[in-house]
């Protein structure tokens, strides 16, 4: 099961005590997964039509609870790839109520946006990456959703996906609050475990790549203060050098691996880390010198 379907399982469990929420809600899916077409002896006919069973059951269970009302409902095979089955829930009652809910208690934006989620909301795995979507059939629609769930606080997006717009969220931390709005609790903990996993381990690869580059970095320093004491050596020699500089000079030499702190622990007096790294580069300064002064004397 994916984990959009594991969420509109939960969702799909929960019933609205007041009638106003459930009004919203059955509204919504009925809006963004059913139509209203002409009664040919009657009122109105209204249909609803899903893929997910989940979907369908909490459809049938709103109304029943709202209205007691008789219902038709029929299940098909999908002519789609997957070969699973498409539900329909169709209702010949004046449902007049429906199509007139006035969404302005945030509770009811709650219902309104679980149900639009139920009818056609998605969110992707967190392992694989963070996205909560719903896709709506309008801008005005889309826009309408977006200044609801902007009610809670989240910054959802629009955008334009063939003939559909599409409301979105892409920053973890927004994903959970949508499912906290939602009331899909345990859908919630399930991301936040994988969001904090994943956090964790980008910090300490973030942690183990820093210490690599500057392990690399001070083992390439160290690499290029031999080859230039190693150069001062070969040419002048260390009788040449004052007394401090010759001092560290052999010293680098006999302990290639050792810190600049335990270099300077080393030495007579001992000298600090930053005194140490001051005569190391003078050191790297006398060794271009005198390259320099080699090339200069080769034209």
């Amino acid at each position: 099961m994916s984990f959009s379907s594991e969420i509109k399982e939960e969702l799909s469990r929960q019933i609205p005590a007041a009638r106003h929420c459930r009004l919203a809600e059955t509204a919504a899916i009925l809006e963004f997964c059913g139509r209203v077409t002409a009664g040919a002896k009657g009122p109105d006919c209204m249909r609803m039509h899903t893929e997910n069973l989940a979907v369908a059951r909490k459809y049938f269970t709103l109304l029943i609870k709202t209205f007691n009302i008789r219902l038709d409902v029929s299940v098909r095979q999908s002519k789609g790839l997957r070969g699973g089955h498409s539900f329909e829930v169709v209702s010949y009652e004046n449902l007049s109520a429906l199509r007139h809910v006035l969404i302005q208690n945030l509770c009811c934006k709650r219902a309104f946006i679980r149900g639009a989620f139920l009818a056609a909301g998605s969110v992707s795995d967190p392992e694989k990456g963070y996205h909560f979507e719903i896709v709506c059939n309008s801008p005005e629609k889309a826009e309408q959703l977006c200044d609801m769930i902007g009610s809670f606080g989240i910054e959802a997006k629009m955008t334009m996906r063939k003939k559909n717009y599409i409301v979105y969220i892409k920053e973890g931390a927004q994903i959970v609050d949508i499912l906290n709005v939602m009331e899909a609790h345990v859908a919630l903990m399930n991301f936040e475990n994988v969001r904090i996993l994943k956090e964790m381990r980008n910090s300490v690869n973030r942690q183990v790549n820093c210490e690599t580059a500057n392990l690399n970095k001070t083992v390439s320093a160290a690499v290029k203060q031999i080859e230039d004491i190693q150069y001062i050596q070969r040419t002048i020699g260390f009788d040449q050098l004052p007394e401090g500089l010759a001092e560290i000079a052999e010293l680098r030499l006999e302990q290639p691996e050792t810190t600049l702190k335990e270099l300077g622990q080393m030495l007579t007096p001992s000298v600090g880390k930053s005194g140490v790294n001051h005569r190391l580069r003078k050191l790297s300064l006398i060794a271009e010198e005198l390259r320099e002064h080699k090339e200069e004397s080769l034209l």
